[in-house]
């Protein structure tokens, strides 16, 4: 059985401090500066802005914090954001190998992850991502994972096909689904092919919208609608996530139903999502980190997976719309929203 992370729970401690957003930026004075040299360093690199999932990566700091580590205190990070364009990712990876950090973790999607593992064959990398690390060719090996690459995998690819599946139990009379992604993320080709699978099974017509920029939200969303989708399904990626206050504004703007990677989306007033607990995940990952300061191996630390996920209802959203969830899903739900 391949190993996986349990459901830690616990409340997320105060915020120690704001990120830290511009190099050089934690050094408040000279001796401050000399301190801080002297502290083993992170590089943090990410695809989308850090606002976007602010909760995880407090999340990341607390797994950090119970493997003895915290920012300011006695270790320093250093923050490398791309701001929704996946092709600096490569630049950005290089510029923390430059800078000699002592570990890497990568967020938000899987090109964060690839560009890091382009950058450097020696420094150790943490990763979080979606896509299946095997298929990716991130490791060879779950359990014992070679290299100096480990981390944690959300299984969105798999779910993808699934969230597919619940979105027709919803609305079972839409045959046309519109698919909302951004391809600019090298994981969204594995989201993709298990979705191929599973319209052939249901028997659905899938309409693909590209969207990798803001610009492009409203007219692709507006095409959707054209083409007469009768629903929408929300691909995972971490753009989407930091678009999900206007995704679902458009989605209740043209009351039609859509399902979400995460409940992010349902707490701002989206339909339903399901997938595993994100911030579990964060968590893991510092402690991961921390774990590789101390001194042990990627290749020593098992790719983790998860083992729950949750389905979030919004029955509020549900009745604007006038749709009846049905009573199978409800009972299945691990939250609904009144």
């Amino acid at each position: 059985m391949l190993p996986s992370f349990p459901d830690l729970g616990g409340k997320l401690p105060m915020r120690r401090r704001e990120f830290i957003a511009l190099i050089g930026s934690a050094a408040a004075s000279p001796v401050a500066g000399a301190q801080e040299s002297r502290l083993p360093v992170i590089g943090f690199l990410s695809a989308s802005p850090l606002d976007s999932y602010r909760t995880h990566v407090d999340y990341f700091h607390r797994g950090l914090s119970e493997a003895g580590y915290i920012e300011g205190r006695n270790v320093v990070v250093e923050y490398r954001v791309a701001e929704d364009h996946n092709d600096r990712l490569p630049a950005l990876a290089a510029d923390l190998v430059e800078r000699k950090v002592a570990v890497i973790a990568t967020f938000s999607n899987f090109a964060a992850a690839r560009a890091a593992k382009g950058a450097t064959g020696t420094i150790p990398i943490v990763f979080v991502t979606g896509a299946d690390p095997l298929r990716s060719r991130l490791v060879t090996n779950l359990a014992r994972p070679a290299g100096n690459m480990t981390g944690v995998t959300t299984l969105s690819a798999e779910l993808v096909a699934k969230n597919l599946s619940l979105l027709r139990e919803v609305v079972p009379a839409a045959t046309r689904i519109g698919f909302i992604a951004n391809y600019s993320n090298p994981g969204t080709k594995d989201f993709v092919e298990n979705l191929v699978i599973q319209v052939r099974v249901l028997g659905v017509e899938l309409l693909p919208a590209n969207i990798g920029d803001q610009s492009e939200i409203d007219e692709r969303f507006e095409g959707l609608i054209r083409q007469q989708a009768g629903a929408i399904l929300v691909g995972p990626d971490s753009f989407m996530l930091a678009q999900r206050d206007r995704l679902v504004a458009l989605a209740a703007r043209y009351s039609i139903p859509a399902l979400y990677f995460a409940r992010d989306f349902v707490e701002v007033g989206g339909l339903i999502s399901y997938s595993t607990d994100y911030n579990v995940m964060f968590r893991h990952a510092g402690v991961y980190v921390g774990r590789i300061l101390k001194g042990d191996k990627p290749a020593d630390l098992p790719v983790l997976q998860p083992i729950k996920f949750e389905l979030l209802i919004n029955l509020k959203t549900a009745k604007a719309l006038g749709l009846t969830i049905p009573a199978t899903l409800l009972n299945r739900a691990d939250e609904i929203i009144e």
